[in-house]
């Protein structure tokens, strides 16, 4: 069934508000790329004038505070229905350098932005090369890709595997990467021990409560404290299950690409527990394997693969993996822990500068922000 009542035309450019919400925030300027837009009576549609002002220029507007706030003081009638009349809203004032200004402010805050976007590029390389060098250091790092051509002719001598792909890597001499260290299984070197999922409370455990980890945890590779929730006070903890630094923590269920998903607890607040979609490592005696050594190699293709191909459930959305299968992972461990842990520090130091170079576009787009907020409102105060 369409729409009965009478619409209205938004063209590219044109600022569009709504009169229930504009208080809240409701109100922008229509994209380039949006041509065809119909509004009901509800939206007025605002022609921008470009010989006063840019499209852009009133966009980024809109989106200060200083604006919000006088647009949030014309609220009449309750919270939901805080209804904005158009005159008022058209009564409100911006300042509005001319052209050329307009101009010269958004240059730099697009510049800022660029120079931003370089860095977020930079830091990507610089995690993507630390990464590259940690499974070239295994002997597993992905192999070239094949050319776009045939292999006509081969000599069984020659190749080792007789498929399409076996052939074109012998004679094009483009073979799978060999592993410089012995394959040995998860389970050489640990056991796994699985949590409590009692019902729980929809909020995060205070400090001073109990509480019990979700999946999201470990969902991203780096431990979360924040995702857990609430024990209810009637129900006694278990301290066996309660989460210490030094941990290794490893998902068990989740959809396809969380399944596996694995971290090391550097530090943690106390009174957490596992819940019993979250495997804990136990490490046997004998230290042969580090703890932040088997969070990283959890995270190779190589390992990643060996997961998703023993994945079971019919959800798409809950994927499980049995302890059995975690256990029997193969990936190459050098004997000597004390390489383990070179390789780790050389890995953590690719991921801090590539941190660095993304905290550094975060801080350059809040000051160039900032910057634009003050030539406009500071200078019209």
């Amino acid at each position: 069934m369409g729409y009965k009542g009478p619409l209205f035309y938004a063209h590219p450019g044109d600022l569009v508000i709504s009169k229930i919400r504009v208080a809240q925030g409701s109100l922008c300027v229509v994209p380039d790329d949006l041509d065809h837009l119909a509004v009901s009576a509800e939206y007025p549609v605002y022609t921008v004038d470009p010989a006063k002002v840019s499209a852009e220029f009133i966009r980024m507007v809109i989106r200060t505070s200083a604006f919000k706030h006088r647009v949030g003081r014309l609220r009449s009638g309750n919270t939901t229905k805080a209804r904005v009349r158009p005159v008022e809203f058209e009564a409100l004032t911006i300042p509005l350098p001319d052209l050329a200004e307009q101009k010269v402010l958004l240059d730099a805050y697009h510049t800022a932005l660029g120079d931003a976007e370089k860095l977020e590029a930079e830091a990507v390389q610089i995690a993507q090369a630390s990464q590259r060098v940690f499974e070239d250091a295994l002997g597993v790092a992905s192999p070239p890709p094949l050319p776009n051509r045939p292999a006509f002719i081969a000599r069984f001598k020659d190749v080792e595997r007789w498929s399409h792909e076996g052939v074109l890597r012998a004679m094009t001499q483009s073979e799978q990467p060999i592993a410089k260290w012995p394959l040995m299984a998860l389970g050489d070197f640990a056991d796994l021990e699985n949590g409590w999922s009692p019902k729980c409370l929809d909020h995060p455990a205070s400090p001073s409560h109990w509480g019990v980890l979700k999946v999201g945890a470990v969902s991203f590779g780096q431990y979360d404290e924040t995702e857990n929730k609430e024990l209810p006070a009637k129900l006694k903890p278990l301290p066996h299950f309660e989460v210490k630094s030094g941990d290794v923590i490893i998902s068990r269920a989740n959809v396809t690409r969380y399944v596996g998903a694995c971290a090391y607890v550097e530090k943690t607040r106390p009174q957490l527990m596992l819940c019993d979609k979250l495997f804990r490592v136990i490490f046997k005696d004998d230290g042969k394997l580090d703890g932040r050594f088997l969070a990283a190699v959890m995270k190779l293709p190589t390992v990643r693969e060996q997961i998703e191909t023993q994945l079971t459930g019919t959800s798409p959305t809950m994927k499980n993996i049995s302890k059995p299968a975690l256990l029997g992972l193969r990936f190459p461990v050098p004997e000597d822990i004390d390489t383990q842990r070179a390789l780790i520090k050389k890995l953590n130091e690719g991921a801090q500068a590539a941190k660095a170079k993304n905290l550094e576009a975060v801080e350059l787009r809040r000051v160039a922000w900032a910057k634009f907020e003050a030539a406009l409102f500071v200078a019209a105060a």
